[in-house]
């Protein structure tokens, strides 16, 4: 029988983490799946553990590392369902994921993406939810108003709480090679800019972000960083993108002042129209060595579980 769903788990390194994970994914009430993990060129005990597990729907592939994105493209091109559910390999689901997506999907047939809310565990003992209901009241289920707009607190969506049918895939592109941070936030920018996107009332998920991140070990400026240039035309015509992709323009633009890389810090502030905080302003203006003292200040709070932003 074909799968409904095609789970697709990059895996690097996961070794504390990815009993947890595949163990929430064979407890969801909905059973009409695959689970493809991409064993990205593993060194420590990931990929035995994930040996032990005796279930016919867990495929394994191997590959030398690549990067996330080549792994989830190679999830992508193995899968035999019509949607796929993609899931990092030190994230949670809550037994009704699945179902729950597979309810939105039928509701709302049309749509390029289906999206879970989710909570984040910033800290060992604290998990905040993601408040969206600014722009997107808390029961509110269906097709997003303004998926940009909604998106510009919190994100509403997360690698490991998206579903999209794989024709959108194969038809406008999957994830982005050249780029090593936020591949994920390019490819939902894509989908979200041509299709709908639908939302579930439901929380069914958790993002930890309190676990280290592999990415975090490669210095900032020699990160491959999304070209927002290649937006410019759909943000002529599109306000809230404009001001979403202003939001990261500002972001990126802080850390290459973080670095020193003080002319690519300018350059992406010439880009932006929206209006600066005056926190952000301040910071701007701060040499890079204090800005590095504040930002492992921001990191340790929030390992305490206080999370702010200075974006908005």
């Amino acid at each position: 029988m074909q799968p409904f769903f095609s789970i697709v788990i990059p895996l690097y390194n996961k070794e504390k983490y990815i009993q947890d994970t595949l163990k929430s994914v064979l407890n969801q009430t909905f059973k009409e799946f695959e689970v493809i993990i991409v064993n990205d060129g593993c060194t420590d005990s990931s990929l035995d553990i994930v040996k032990t597990y005796n279930n016919k729907r867990i495929i394994i592939s191997n590959q030398k590392n690549k990067g996330v994105s080549a792994a989830r493209n190679k999830g992508i091109e193995l899968s035999k369902a019509k949607f796929i559910a993609f899931l990092d390999a030190d994230d949670i689901w809550l037994p009704n994921h699945l179902s729950t997506l597979k309810t939105l999907i039928e509701d709302f047939p049309e749509c390029g993406m289906y999206c879970s809310r989710y909570k984040t565990r910033i800290s060992p003992k604290k998990i905040i939810n993601n408040d969206l209901s600014k722009h997107i009241k808390e029961d509110y289920r269906g097709v997003i108003p303004d998926f940009f707009q909604a998106s510009l607190i919190n994100r509403v969506a997360h690698t490991s709480a998206v579903v999209i049918p794989k024709r959108i895939l194969e038809n406008d592109g999957m994830f982005d090679l050249n780029i090593s941070s936020g591949q994920d936030l390019d490819l939902w920018i894509r989908v979200a800019a041509h299709y709908n996107v639908a939302i579930t009332n439901k929380k069914t998920s958790i993002y930890r972000f309190e676990i280290p991140n592999s990415l975090s070990k490669t210095p900032f400026l020699s990160k491959k960083l999304i070209d927002f240039k290649k937006f410019e035309s759909l943000e002529e015509n599109n306000k809230s993108l404009k001001h979403f992709l202003d939001l990261y323009r500002l972001e990126y633009a802080l850390h290459y002042r973080i670095y020193g890389a003080v002319q690519q810090s300018k350059k992406l502030l010439n880009q932006i129209n929206t209006k600066i905080p005056f926190t952000t302003k301040v910071l701007l203006k701060l040499p890079p060595f204090l800005l590095k003292m504040l930002l492992g200040t921001k990191h340790l709070l929030k390992s305490k579980g206080i999370d702010f932003t200075v974006y908005h």
